[in-house]
């Protein structure tokens, strides 16, 4: 997810849908359809797109959609009458979300073998991955001198009123948070929920916002990614903000595409999903999505050493989530609404 780079120029309040296309005076040939951060003006899409373009002569539009969640929604409910060929951002999480809708048709790219195995997370590839990162607490260190080291940690009555996060009905990163809790305490996910309410500020729609109240000042303690501190080193050289890893683990978040059923062109579509995988494209994103690429060949920057990374990574296979998800999503529900 282009994440961090809202924040050189806009406060939060500007962080809300927007539409950015890399060719308005003639039709495009191939449209995409991506979370807001990815086509932003420092996002992925501005150094990605141009190269695909002049690589393939294809005219590419990039349109945002809010968050992941919010982009799939889109696409589900333009299945009888697609308007993009391809949707960026579904991650492993949204999956089976995503299998379920029938919005999507698979691909095997030849372009696969430049990934690990472990980081292919959809067998039957109808979404291929371009990215992955872990899901973290974000503490500013001005602000909170002695941060959490667990879940159960952020349960101490200190932190009361101190964390933002994020819905999971609407937020890949908010998902990721409800499904870190069912790991790590299984059926008791609930009363860690009913015990960390008073510890919650404000749950966004997205991680935008979020991310913008923390950087504000309204809150000591977000969810975000392990990279957050990395680009605050790379573009504002402060190691203010730091991430936390914590002691049984932090959630795997791998992001991928897919082409939609009906796209209206399904070559320039395939080509770009090969595309996205090669390093052309995986290059741009440790600086302008931060996050890790899924290309093992592709250097990582070096204020990714403020990047850290689990030693234990926490995931659900997607066929569980696919069967316990919406049952998750709406207990939770009705434990923060009351």
């Amino acid at each position: 997810m282009t994440r961090f780079n809202y924040f050189r120029t806009f406060l939060f309040f500007s962080l809300i849908l927007t539409v950015f296309s890399t060719m308005t005076a003639a039709a495009a040939d191939l449209t995409i359809y991506a979370y807001d951060s990815f086509v932003s003006e420092w996002g992925p899409a501005g150094k990605v797109i141009p190269k695909f373009e002049k690589k393939y002569g294809v005219k590419v539009e990039m349109i945002s959609v809010g968050d992941a969640g919010q982009v799939l929604n889109r696409v589900i409910l333009e299945k009888k009458k697609p308007k993009a060929d391809i949707i960026l951002g579904i991650d492993n999480n949204l999956l089976s979300k995503a299998l379920d809708s029938g919005v999507l048709m698979p691909y095997t790219s030849v372009n696969l073998k430049l990934i690990p195995d472990e980081l292919i997370f959809d067998k039957t590839h109808h979404v291929t991955p371009f990215d992955h990162g872990y899901f973290a607490i974000v503490y500013d260190s001005k602000k909170l001198k002695n941060p959490p080291s667990s879940l159960e940690d952020l349960l101490k009555p200190e932190f009361r009123g101190k964390l933002i996060l994020e819905d999971p009905r609407t937020s890949s990163p908010g998902l990721g948070f409800l499904l870190w809790t069912v790991k790590v305490y299984g059926e008791d996910y609930l009363e860690y929920w009913e015990r960390l309410k008073p510890n919650i500020l404000t749950i966004t729609e997205g991680w935008d916002t979020a991310y913008g109240l923390f950087t504000s000042g309204e809150a000591p303690m977000v969810l975000s990614y392990t990279t957050s501190p990395a680009y605050h080193a790379e573009y504002e050289n402060t190691t203010r903000y730091k991430a936390l890893i914590f002691e049984k683990g932090n959630y795997l978040q791998i992001e991928g595409a897919g082409i939609l059923k009906g796209s209206k062109n399904i070559p320039a579509a395939k080509k770009f999903i090969d595309f996205m995988l090669t390093q052309d494209f995986q290059m741009e994103i440790p600086l302008t999505n931060w996050m890790f690429p899924v290309n093992k060949r592709v250097k990582l920057p070096a204020s990714f050493k403020y990047a850290p990374s689990p030693d234990i990574n926490l995931s659900f296979d997607p066929y569980n989530i696919k069967l316990n998800q919406k049952k998750w999503i709406n207990d939770w529900l009705k434990v923060v609404s009351r």
